[in-house]
């Protein structure tokens, strides 16, 4: 599933094609989003800001209407120039934005719907401004409330919670808390105010890691750019511990370990040497 980062690179890159240029075309396989265009015409309106709010994507309309995209597992969105061919096929399409110069199309995304500004300030499921780690209205303290609250949940678990931080994903989960030498079972409540808020800082410093470039205002897809949390140079090297059970710390040689997760049985993975429970054990994990 694409994270805060994937999500954000997909919006300046959508923003960068869309925005400011009026609709020449709009097309949806989705029966609510045909409906509100036969109601209020997409076609002749100019996007006014495309936004990532953690995993959702918001496209503002100048009429009012906001477009929510959610990719989860296989979404995705392309953008191609006024007549080149598309990567995938046709059938694949479930929205399409065009404008004088470009396509943005949505393939198989499967969740989509059109808000206004009220009704998505109503909706809990799409997080704030001010939750996202990658916005400039991100409240560092709010979210350290936030976290704090929920000392029952195992740490990796409250980091997947999108209305505590949002934009963090499985892979990101389980980086944030090698980095910070936690363990990913161990209890929100056991973290000290400090060494929560070194876990919210950690995340924000690695999610916007992954966002920066240097190509100005190129119009870029982005396929293939490869997530990293390590120093290292080598493409092999660019994670911690994420998908690496069974392989070595890079830190201290002990082997990675992995263990589902939660209701939703999200796999996480840590360092039982460098990532031990306050009192020292360890919980069993496959390697």
């Amino acid at each position: 599933m694409p994270e805060g980062d994937t999500i954000f690179r997909t919006a300046r890159n959508l923003g960068r094609a869309l925005v400011g240029k009026p609709v020449t075309g709009f097309r949806s396989t989705f029966p609510l989003l045909t409906r509100f265009n036969d109601d209020t015409p997409v076609v002749g309106q100019t996007v006014d800001q495309v936004e990532a709010r953690g995993k959702w994507l918001l496209i503002h309309f100048s009429g009012g209407g906001i477009l929510t995209s959610h990719l989860l597992m296989n979404g995705r969105w392309h953008i191609y120039r006024q007549g080149e061919r598309w990567q995938l096929a046709r059938i694949h399409m479930r929205i399409l934005i065009e404008n004088s110069e470009y396509q943005a199309v949505g393939f198989r995304v499967p969740v989509a719907r059109m808000y206004t500004a009220q009704s998505l300030e109503r909706d809990p499921h799409i997080a704030r401004a001010a939750n996202d780690l990658l916005s400039a209205e991100f409240d560092a303290e709010a979210a350290l409330e936030r976290l704090l609250a929920r000392p029952r949940q195992a740490l990796a678990g409250a980091l997947l919670d999108q209305s505590v931080l949002a934009g963090i994903g499985n892979v990101f989960k389980s980086e944030i808390c090698f980095v910070n030498g936690l363990h990913p079972f161990r209890a929100v409540g056991t973290l000290t105010r400090g060494e929560a808020a070194a876990t919210i800082a950690s995340a924000k410093k690695l999610l916007r890691a992954n966002i920066l470039e240097d190509s100005g205002d190129l119009i870029v897809t982005y396929r293939g750019q490869q997530r990293r949390t390590t120093h290292a140079s080598d493409p092999g090297d660019s994670l911690w511990v994420y998908g690496r059970a069974g392989e070595p710390c890079r830190r201290c040689g002990e082997l990675i370990r992995r263990r589902l997760q939660g209701a939703d049985a999200r796999v996480t993975f840590w360092c039982p040497r460098c990532q031990t429970m306050p009192d020292g054990s360890d919980i069993e994990g496959e390697t």
